[in-house]
Parts: structure tokens; C-alpha cells; sequence
């Protein structure tokens, strides 16, 4: 990994009365990735974006941006970052294109109208430069919160839940504008309910809860290490227990002896693989078989078995 673009140590947050909203998080973040913080409500990761971002004090720890110390030289790094929240909060009676303009002065960038309209366009929001953003809808009202902190030019951006509420077109619509600011080397870290997109655009993928980091891990080599194949097995007749030859795959026998259901492999085919090979041994062994039903665990079937592990930890 090269130096990382963000890099965060033994970050803690505890809240007045005693609430600790972050254990001890340590986590590097490279440039141009899109890396994806899966976890569920109340695991940390608003408050972990809200510490890097200057919305929230931690107790204790430290945050390296732009190789700078956050605590010290916060104003100069945070000109870098954009953050679109989770809230849709915003200057409802200010026109769009005013709106956008205001949040780049923010930042100490000077007046660009090329550049705010660029980024208007580029969400589909042009048409709508004078309407008041009270006036638009839900969806338009959240690539509104993207424009804005799109409009200073940020080289890291939080995403933390941008399609919430956004139907199925919108959605769409925004994973192909992240992949565009990608393409741009803008570095982005995105949280999400949707863990479709996590798997759809992300190049690494941590996992949080209770304020713990459970794993952090390239997408594909997390799904192929903890991904497994299930297979249920339609037998023509029930049997009462298995042969030894067929006992030695990962099968177990229903408590009715009519299904067979096989849980193995990883995320790289193996366990295909290996049901083909189980149901060549049942058809030597004499045992029938009417359907069979195969299925490849997915990320969101990762993430629910370790944040399940962890609960009954």
C-alpha cells in the first residue's frame, strides 16, 4: 500500500454518559480507491466520518490527512475533504445554483461559475440551477448535498448513506456519478444500508460494528475467503443416514432424511466444484435425487454472519 491519502490510529470516541461510539479504530486509506464502511445502525460510522471531517471531537487518537495532523493543521486538510451527510438539512429557500456557489466559498475557493456549472450538469441538476431547493424532490434534493461539497474540488470525499431514500433509477444514476469522481482521482469512502453497492463499486470493504473495525479487506479477496456455496439436494427417497463416502463432503442430512444440504468451498468456485463431484458420489452410491438448488453466498451474506459471529461473541 502506498502512503496513504488518510490514515487514522487508535481512534476513540466515548460520548457523556458514557457511550464509547469508537474502540480503539485504526484504518489507512489510499488514493483514487472507493472503500466501502459496511455496518449496522449505531456501529460508528457517521461518528467516524464526523471525527475526520471536524464535526466531532474524539477523546483520543490521531488523524493523518495529506500527511497532516489533523488535530494541528486542520484547516489546510479539511479544504481537501467534501462530505455529502446523511441528513438532507440544507438552505431550503436558496436557489440551487446559489446554494452550490455559497458552499465552494466555504472554503476559501474563489468565485468559479465554470466550474459550478460543471458540476450541475454533471448531476443532472442544470435545469434546475433556479429553482429553490424546497421546491425539488427527494433525489434532487440529495445531488444538491453532493454538488455542494463537489463544488470546492475536494481529492477526499464521504459519501455516508447518499441513496437513502433515492428510488432504483436515482441510485443508478449515482454509482455511475461515483465512478466518474474515481475516475477523476478523487478518493472516496462510502457507508451504506445498500450493500449491493458496496459490492458493485468498491475496491476494499471494512466492516464495523459496536465502534470496533471487524475487517478491512480487498472486496474480492474477502468474498473468496469467507464466501461459501450452499447447495439443498431434493432426495427421490429419505434416508436414515449417510454412507461414509458421502458423509466426508460438508453435508448434513435433514431431520425428515429428504434433503441433503451442503455448505463449503469459498468465493473463488470451489465449492461448485465440489457439489458436482457430491452429486456424481450420491448417483454411484445408488441415491436419487429430484432437484437440487445451488447458491454462492454474496458480500451482504458475509457481512450478516460477522456481525452475527460478533453479537453472539
Amino acid at each position: 500500500m502506498s502512503d496513504p491519502i488518510l490514515s487514522i490510529r487508535n481512534l476513540t470516541k466515548v460520548y457523556a454518559g458514557g457511550t464509547k461510539a469508537l474502540d480503539d479504530v485504526d484504518l489507512d486509506i489510499s488514493k483514487g480507491e472507493i472503500f466501502a464502511l459496511l455496518g449496522p445502525n449505531g456501529a460508528g460510522k457517521t461518528t467516524l466520518i464526523g471525527a475526520v471531517c471536524g464535526l466531532v471531537r474524539p477523546t483520543s487518537g490521531t488523524i493523518t490527512a495529506f500527511g497532516q495532523d489533523l488535530s494541528t493543521n486542520w484547516r489546510s486538510a479539511r479544504e481537501r475533504i467534501g462530505l455529502v451527510p446523511q441528513e438532507l438539512s440544507t438552505d431550503m429557500f436558496e436557489t440551487v445554483e446559489r446554494s452550490v456557489a455559497y458552499s465552494r466559498g466555504l472554503f476559501g475557493r474563489g468565485p468559479d461559475k465554470v466550474r459550478i456549472e460543471e458540476v450541475l450538469r454533471s448531476l443532472s441538476l442544470w435545469d434546475k440551477r433556479s429553482s429553490e431547493i424546497r421546491e425539488l424532490s427527494g433525489g434532487m434534493k440529495r445531488r444538491v448535498l453532493i454538488a455542494k461539497a463537489l463544488a470546492h474540488e475536494p481529492d477526499l470525499l464521504f459519501l455516508d448513506e447518499p441513496t437513502a431514500g433515492v428510488d432504483v433509477e436515482l441510485r443508478k444514476g449515482m454509482w455511475e456519478q461515483v465512478a466518474a469522481l474515481r475516475e477523476r482521482g478523487v478518493t472516496i469512502i462510502l457507508t451504506t444500508h445498500y450493500i449491493e453497492e458496496a459490492e458493485l463499486m468498491a475496491d476494499r470493504v471494512g466492516i464495523i460494528r459496536g465502534g470496533k473495525i471487524l475487517m478491512v479487506d480487498n472486496k474480492d479477496a474477502m468474498m473468496q475467503r469467507l464466501g461459501t456455496t450452499e447447495a439443498t439436494i431434493a432426495l427421490a427417497e429419505p434416508l436414515s443416514e449417510l454412507p461414509a463416502a458421502i458423509a466426508e463432503y460438508p453435508v448434513t442430512l435433514s431431520e425428515d432424511g429428504r434433503e441433503l444440504c451442503y455448505r463449503g468451498g469459498d468465493g473463488s468456485g470451489s465449492g461448485s466444484a465440489e457439489v458436482a463431484a457430491l452429486t456424481k458420489a450420491l448417483i454411484a452410491h445408488g441415491i436419487d435425487y429430484t432437484g437440487i438448488d445451488v447458491a454462492d453466498s454474496s458480500l451482504e451474506d458475509i457481512f450478516v454472519d460477522l456481525v452475527s459471529q460478533e453479537e453472539a461473541a
